[in-house]
Parts: structure tokens; sequence; C-alpha cells
């Protein structure tokens, strides 16, 4: 597969391209993203589903530009894919023509059915494993819907006539609220609902409704992928925004201006797919049909998915911000020791030892940025490139772990700050204090771990032939979390 590929996605409402970059066989990450509302579909459903001129020569006009973009990043890879508005409309040839000639652009048109499977393909290996959950995906024209269960992607996927321009224009245009709800209950009958109780949107769509969700509801973090809430809240949210008399009462829902025309019939297809199901979560999925095309041509040799155990996050930082990895694998491997010896007595739960684990590995990757801010850098670059396969919890636990490793404990101003996503306090300052021990003790950075440890009664021995001056030089400074424990070195 080429270092540098570019996936552009033809919707009925937008054309977007993003540009990736690979660092290693199966880690990425985005070099570029654009998008233009085009709205290819505009006025197509009151002709027989036949595209306009006008919006066709604005797709045209943003792909060519795009394609000068691709080319600027020296891409050797373009994937284009179009879905619903160009899958229906009679007259697809004709812009397909023009595109090929003049742009010498090949446009694969996929089917509703692939198009789920993509946008789920994304969600089963980008975001964290979830069993039983639903994938939905409301795009312009139509609908998409599968059903994923830890990284499996069920064979059979569904796509159904729904989407925000078609029922704008179809019924919400005339004021027909009667005839969407009997329209869309109607294309949701034809799923076979299963006993789901997890809902993962992808999307234009769902994204407005999450982004506004979170400043609704004054989330602590800026990170829309993997957001998680309730239904309670999503069944609210929802209901606000149908009840909503004009675009000053959308924007103080915190919806965005490009979204006043379409978020209506967005959120009353949710509205309508939740009311048939027993919906307790909600996971909102930053990748879908991109992505999923990518992954598919990345992980073409691998039945799409990544390695056992495998984070292409994970692996991108490391590929590009971390130099010393024979440190960064040690740094590990004794933190994993030092939770696994001291856990029953700090009493922090096992579930955060990977945790504790994958902050020392990351730790220095700050370094590479300035050395002399490396925490500061550190917390940035696991905090925004730490983007797939975790929970914005774990996320929140590594980047903080990075930021106050090495002598200090994390602050009050930050635990409070961040204590709808952090453990408790007591168990984030046992975390940092082992991150930043372990780093004391590979002060010297030897080439293999060159000490034994042994731990009782609050005392940790570390046993070596050297005399480890640097490790007990910086043990001494640490700001320990628990005022019984002892570090003691034996020769």
């Amino acid at each position: 597969m080429a270092k540098i590929v570019t996936v552009i996605d033809i919707g009925s409402n937008s054309v977007r391209m993003v540009i990736y970059e690979k660092t290693s066989r199966y880690a990425f990450h985005l070099l570029h993203e654009a998008k233009s509302k085009v709205r290819i579909s505009q006025d197509a459903y009151h002709h027989n589903g036949q595209l306009q001129q006008i919006p066709m020569d604005r797709a045209f006009n943003a792909l060519k530009e795009f394609l000068q973009i691709s080319k600027s990043f020296k891409s050797k890879k373009i994937l284009c894919v179009a879905t619903s508005a160009l899958r229906d409309a009679p007259n697809k040839h004709i812009f397909l023509q023009r595109v090929k000639q003049q742009l010498g652009l090949k446009i694969k048109i996929i089917s509703g059915e692939k198009e789920a499977y993509f946008g789920a393909l994304a969600c089963a290996n980008l975001l964290p494993k979830q069993t039983q959950a639903m994938s939905i995906d409301i795009g312009g024209g139509s609908t998409e819907i599968a059903f994923i269960d830890n990284d499996n992607v069920d064979e059979k996927t569904y796509s159904l006539k729904l989407g925000t321009v078609r029922l704008k224009e179809l019924y919400f245009d005339k004021n027909d609220i009667e005839g969407a709800k009997e329209y869309i209950d109607t294309q949701l009958a034809t799923i076979p609902f299963k006993e789901i109780t997890t809902l993962i949107g992808i999307g234009g769509t769902f994204r407005a409704v999450s982004s506004a969700i979170a400043q609704f509801k004054d989330y602590p973090l800026e990170k829309l992928h993997a957001l998680e809430y309730g239904i309670d809240i999503f069944d609210l949210y929802i209901q606000k925004v149908l009840d909503a008399q004009n675009t000053q009462e959308l924007k103080d829902l915190f919806i965005k201006k490009d979204r006043y025309d379409v978020i209506k019939p967005g959120v009353f297809i949710l509205q309508r797919v939740i009311h048939h199901l027993n919906i307790t979560k909600i996971i909102t999925s930053g990748a879908g049909v991109r992505e999923g095309v990518y992954l598919n041509d990345l992980l073409r040799t691998s039945k799409g998915k990544f390695p056992y155990n495998y984070n292409t996050s994970v692996r991108y930082i490391l590929d590009s911000f971390v130099s010393n990895k024979q440190y960064a694998n040690n740094l590990a491997s004794l933190s994993k020791k030092l939770f696994d010896l001291t856990h029953h007595y700090f009493e922090i739960p096992k579930q955060y030892r990977t945790s504790l684990s994958l902050s020392a590995k990351l730790y220095s990757a700050g370094s590479s940025v300035h050395f002399y801010s490396q925490h500061k850098h550190s917390y940035y670059l696991v905090l925004t490139a730490l983007e797939y396969g975790f929970r914005h919890e774990d996320i929140l636990l590594i980047a903080t772990l990075c930021k106050y490793a090495k002598n200090k404990l994390p602050s009050q101003q930050h635990l409070h700050k961040y204590q709808l996503l952090l453990p408790e306090a007591q168990i984030t300052h046992h975390l940092s204090y082992l991150l930043s021990l372990s780093i004391a003790l590979l002060s010297h950075i030897p080439r293999n771990i060159d000490f034994d440890l042994s731990f009782e009664d609050g005392v940790l021995e570390v046993i070596s032939d050297n005399t480890l001056y640097l490790a007990q030089e910086s043990v001494a400074k640490l700001e320990c979390s628990h005022s019984d424990f002892t570090v003691r070195f034996t020769n």
C-alpha cells in the first residue's frame, strides 16, 4: 500500500477528502482534511432523482481542487467513492464521465450495504471494543445500519432510503411531519433489530448532535471520537431540537449554522430509531466511511482487523515521536512490575495497569518537540494523537500521568477540572507516583533493566550490583503518594 493515500467520499450533502500517511505497516495518521458542502442531491428528489446542473458543477469544482491538494501532498493513491446521491441518480453517468474525462478521477459508486460495512469496519477497528452494538450513519440521502460484536462486523448490513436532505425536501419543507414519521417507520420495519443496548453514531448528523450535547452538558474534554453518554440526555436533547421554533433556538442548542436546515430531519430519524430499541449507551464515532475505505485497503491481508493487541495510534506516536524505543519499552516493563508488586498495597484496581504501562511507553514523546517542556508536549500529544481504540477516561488518565511524571503529583485543580473522567484522586496520585518512580529508577538509562525488585510491608527493595547513584538521587526528590511507602537500595 502506498505511504500517502487520499480518500474522497461524495455524499448527498458534502464531498469530503482525507489524506493519510503510513508511519509503519499498520500505523497511520491524518495529514490533511477538506470538506465542501456541495449538496449534489439538491432538488433531485423533486425531479425523480435526477441530479441538477448547478449542484453537479459545485461538486465538480470541489473535486478539481481536492485533486490539486492531493497532488501537493504527493499522494500516490486515490480512493474515491460515492454513496446515495449518485447511486440513486438516473443521470449519474453525466457526472461520472465528466469527472473521469476532465479530471482523470475514477469514482466508484458503492452500494448502501457496502457503505454500511465501511462505516462499521471503521467503528470496529477504531473505537473501544463493544459487545453487541449497532452502528448508524444518517447521510443526506440514505441511512446505513450494521451490527458489531467486538471487532467483528456482521456480514448482513442494511441501507435505507432515509436521509436528511431526502426527508427535508419530501416532508419537512411541506411541514408533513406525520408523513415523515410513517415513512421512517416503514423503512425501519425492514431491519431485524436485535437486543442491542449500544448505539454507535457515524456521520455529520450524529457528530453535530454529539458536539452540541457535549457543549450542552459542559463536557470537560474537547474530543468527539469515542464520546459516550446515556440515552436520557440524548432523548431529551433530540426533543429540544425538534421543538425549536427558529434558528436562534437552534443556535442556543449549539447547532452550527450549516446544519440549521437539515438537523431536524436528522434527529427525527434518530428519535424513531431509538423508539425501536432498548438503547442505554450512545457512542460517537469520528471515523466513518472514509476511514472504512482506507482500512479496507490497509487491512486487506489481515481480514479487516489489526493484529491482536495492536493499537494504531500508540504505534503512530512511537513511530513519530519516541526516539529511544528501548528505553520506552524498559520503562513500560518496569512500571508493570511495580504495579504488580504494589497495587494491593496502594489499593489500585487492576484495570489501570494498562494505562500505567502506556503512559510509561509514551512518556518521552514530548521531548522530540522540545526537551525542556517535554511534559507539556507529551500531555498534548497523548490527548490529541491517542485517537483510536481508547475511551476518553483512558486517554485523559494516560495524558495526565505523562504530564505530572518525574517529580510532582497531579494538582488538585487538574483533578477537579477532569473529575468526571479521571479515577478518584488517590488512585490517580498512586499511579502518577509509580510512573515517576519508574522513571527515577531508570535515570541511568540502561540498555536492559539491571536490578531486581521485592516488596513487603510498604518497603520496596531495589537490589543491584551497581550503585544506582542517579536513581537514588532521583527517588529522593519524588513526592510520594503514601506516607508509609519506602524505597530502599541494596547492593
